[in-house]
């Protein structure tokens, strides 16, 4: 499986010099930073999209990890921004881009302007995500098994997961009541982006032409996954600096990996072999959306939610092997021996 990672080093190596062509020992250790940072906030991430990919074909695979990086690189690390800054402070589209290249400093005051929009969105789309999984009726296998166990109960109410986040959007709306329309806003377009997309997949996956169909419909999901989970992180670097080229680049860089790693579950069948490894990165997710919404009225460092993220990946993974040692007619160890 190393030679999947060849890439990504490869590339790695390269960025690096240019980081330090470009503008010596400083921008290459930002890009050092970024680039960590970004795959502490999504390991998560790799998780779920590793849960995605196992009902892919090999060249979706492929795709995802090729012409995804377009999508992740430009798209949701800076394309969406834009697109949400234009919305959040009434600027047309071309006028940020401009900003973007020209005056890089104001461009960041406007991302922090936009932040309760990007907050909104990407907490609700994310907190659709972790609630889906945990309201599901049919759901047997429970990490925390108490919780778990009722949340899925729960599950017989319809749109139950709707309802909870239209009541976090309420809540916050109360408490930052001159955000309230962008808040309610970009909320409902985060619920209702998820909804679309989970409606596509399932109805492309019915259809006659499933391979091809689903593949670009789980594809495009995947990515908009992607772009919610990168929403907190480039918020974060715009903390850091105003060097759109040290973003891009830092925060590209730490997307390739988790990508990478992404296929390595896959091909591991690690979340097969590691029951518990799912149950964690959806807390995880869960843990990442109540951060984006506190991030609304009250700052939250990055650092937590990339802590927060690891300790329950890394529980979720200790418990896994508990469990493994218990049942030893069943699954073993990461390396799927």
């Amino acid at each position: 499986m190393l030679k999947l990672f060849i890439g990504p080093i490869l590339l790695t190596i390269v960025a690096f010099g240019a980081s330090y062509y470009w503008g010596g020992a400083a921008m290459l250790g930002l890009v050092m930073f970024l680039a960590i940072l970004e795959i502490s906030l999504s390991f998560d991430n790799a998780v779920v999209n590793a849960k995605a990919l196992m009902r892919m074909e090999a060249k979706w695979r492929r795709r995802f990890l090729t012409w995804g990086m377009f999508a992740a690189v430009f798209g949701a690390r800076l394309v969406f921004p834009i697109l949400f800054v234009s919305f959040a402070v009434a600027l047309s589209p071309l006028k940020v881009i401009f900003l973007v290249f020209v005056n890089p400093a104001e461009y960041s005051h406007l991302v922090e302007a936009a932040a309760p929009v990007i907050h909104a969105l990407g907490g609700s789309f994310l907190g659709m995500v972790a609630l889906k999984y945990f309201f599901d009726e049919a759901k047997r296998v429970h990490w925390i098994h108490v919780v778990e166990k009722r949340l899925a109960s729960w599950g017989r109410v319809q749109a139950i997961e709707v309802g909870v986040i239209l009541s976090i959007l309420l809540v916050c709306t109360w408490i930052v009541p001159e955000h309230g329309s962008q808040i309610l806003g970009a909320g409902a377009i985060g619920v209702v982006l998820f909804i679309l997309m989970e409606g596509m997949v399932d109805v492309l996956g019915a259809s006659a032409a499933r391979n091809v169909k689903q593949g670009f419909a789980l594809f495009m999901y995947l990515n908009l996954i992607d772009a919610a989970f990168s929403f907190d992180g480039v918020i974060g670097a715009f903390t850091l600096t105003t060097q759109i080229s040290a973003i891009v680049i830092g925060l590209g860089l730490g997307a390739y990996f988790v990508r990478t790693f992404t296929l390595v579950l896959v091909e591991r069948k690690t979340l097969t072999s590691l029951v518990y490894l799912e149950h964690g990165a959806y807390w995880a997710i869960a843990a990442l959306s109540l951060c984006m919404f506190t991030a609304l009225f009250q700052h939250v460092p990055e650092a937590i939610a990339g802590t927060i993220s690891l300790v329950f990946i890394g529980a979720s993974y200790i418990s896994s092997l508990h469990h493994n040692k218990r049942h030893k007619g069943h699954s073993h160890e990461i390396t799927g021996s």
